[in-house]
């Protein structure tokens, strides 16, 4: 495939999710496989970009600690040290129409644009594994969480990540599965329920809370 694509002239994205927790190891060894399978897609695969997103062992996500930890020292050594294009998948662990699930995908957002990843991909909500539980309110708290960060110093978004992340990060095994595509937006006009429209804002409340300029 990768023979014919290149052939073709096609743009190739290479996707790979090293998972936490499992054989890569821990944290730091996680990173060296992220890293590694980063440089790889571009030197073996002729990718022209490359989409990543740890994945923690246990909850299946990209949004807890260590999998976020992971996305930022790998996207930030990559950004430094090469001109290549980078990317990262989302995939929350709480469902549509949940502040949880808008926390979670900004937590993300603000951890890629800090680290340097020039590509933002998502949000797959409820860990992309439930039918029609994908938005587009989600990838609007991605892009406006993006925009807020944009040149903050680092420190300041370590400290709001510590907040931000202790705020959801005790609530995995109880999250909210949120609401379906057509019981949260209209479906003729492809729009948000104001039921969602309130709880955007309440995250929003919350992000400023943290110190995050919405």
């Amino acid at each position: 495939m990768i023979a014919g694509w290149t052939a073709n002239g096609d743009t190739i994205m290479v996707e790979q999710m090293p998972i936490f927790g499992g054989y890569t190891g821990g944290v730091e060894e996680t990173a060296i496989c992220d890293v590694a399978t980063t440089l790889a897609s571009f030197s073996l695969l002729s990718g022209n970009f490359h989409l990543d997103g740890p994945i923690h062992i246990r909850w299946g996500i990209t949004t807890a600690r260590e999998t976020l930890k992971i996305a930022g020292h790998v996207a930030a050594a990559i950004d430094a040290n090469t001109d290549l294009l980078i990317a990262n998948q989302y995939y929350p662990v709480a469902g549509p129409c949940t502040e949880m699930c808008l926390l979670e995908t900004a937590a993300q957002a603000i951890t890629d644009t800090a680290s340097g990843r020039e590509l933002l991909s998502g949000s797959a909500a409820a860990k992309g594994v439930a039918q029609d539980y994908t938005t587009g309110m989600e990838a609007r708290i991605m892009g406006e969480a993006a925009i807020a960060t944009a040149g903050m110093k680092v420190s300041k978004v370590n400290d709001i990540l510590e907040a931000l992340i202790s705020s959801y990060e005790k609530d995995y095994a109880k999250a909210p599965k949120g609401k379906n595509f057509r019981e949260c937006y209209d479906v003729q006009k492809v729009t948000p329920t104001q039921e969602y429209l309130e709880v955007y804002d309440r995250a929003v409340k919350r992000l400023e809370d943290f110190g995050l300029p919405m």
